[in-house]
Parts: structure tokens; sequence; C-alpha cells
């Protein structure tokens, strides 16, 4: 799925790089003796893509978690990156002042609901990209907005939410408040 690759890569820690033609899913290689594809944007599915790649530039922008310590140990840690059973990885991202977002991937077409990751911080946690919300051409499982941090010791960290990983699809989310 390239929406999961793609969000991903914009969510992992170094820079970034998108060839010519990606932020529509143009399917053949690009080449230089003639035009992009932009008629693909017609179709639904090349149209949604292009909306994907534009909000994953437009958080990255926004969200200083996701490049300020880029090249930094303190910029990331690992929440799940072992869970074979499922699928699934997880991770934190750090800005300097220590705002955090959470991202998780599930790799499977199958959802993965009440999935119980660590945050650092209680109260409601905004989901900012569902990489399988309807306007991307996804099929609609999410966590309708929000999910809300219990507190109980999570994998080392103070508070622990329970999200629904969609379908071969990220989501990320950010503490409110």
């Amino acid at each position: 799925n390239l929406r999961l690759l793609l969000g991903s890569h914009f969510t992992d820690p170094g820079k970034k790089l998108l060839f010519m033609g990606g932020e529509f899913g143009q399917v053949r290689e690009w080449a230089h003796e003639s035009s992009l594809d932009w008629d693909l944007l017609a179709q639904a599915p090349h149209a949604g893509m292009l909306r994907w790649v534009s909000d994953l530039n437009r958080l990255y922008r926004a969200e200083p978690a996701l490049h300020e310590l880029d090249c930094e140990a303190e910029g990331f840690r690992w929440l799940r990156h072992d869970d074979a059973d499922n699928s699934t990885a997880s991770y934190l991202r750090y800005s300097r002042s220590g705002e955090a977002i959470l991202v998780a991937l599930n790799m499977t077409p199958i959802p993965r609901e009440h999935y119980s990751l660590g945050v650092p911080s209680g109260g409601s946690w905004q989901e900012l990209l569902n990489s399988d919300a309807e306007f991307y051409g996804g099929s609609g499982v999410g966590n309708l907005g929000q999910v809300t941090a219990v507190e109980e010791d999570w994998g080392g960290l103070p508070f622990r939410v329970e999200v629904t990983l969609p379908p071969l699809g990220i989501v990320a989310f950010k503490a409110s408040g």
C-alpha cells in the first residue's frame, strides 16, 4: 500500500525524498522525455493519493516532533518493533520541547482493534492522520478522531492508549492540550 509506505517515510527519522509522480501514484516510471501522467488525477485513487501526500507535507511542516530532532537519538523511541504476530510497528517522535507524536503501522489487511500502546502523557490524543480515511481512498477504519490515555504503565511509559490500527494503514496521534 503506497499510503502506508509514504506515511512511514514521512514520520520516520531522516530526510524525505519523493520522486516526480509519486505524489499522485503515477504508475509508470518518470521519464524526462515526457510529462507526468496528470490525467490520472481524474481517477479517485490517484486524487486520494495527492490529498494524502499534501496532508503528510502539511503535518511534517506543522509538527516539530517530525523534523526537529531528525538526526538525534532523543527524537525517536520505538514502542513496538517486534510484534511479528500482528505485523505492526509503532514509535514516538519527539520535538526539542518534549512534545510527542505517536505513530503506528499495521502491515496486514486485518484491522487491529484495541491495540495497546504506551504514551508519555494522559488525556486525549488527537488522530492527526489516518491513511485509511475514505477521502484518501481507504475503507474508513479509524479512531473517530481521538483516543484517551489511561494512567497505566505500558512499556516504560506512564500512560496507555488503545487504538484501532486500520488495515494496511498508518495512524498518527498527538496529545491534545
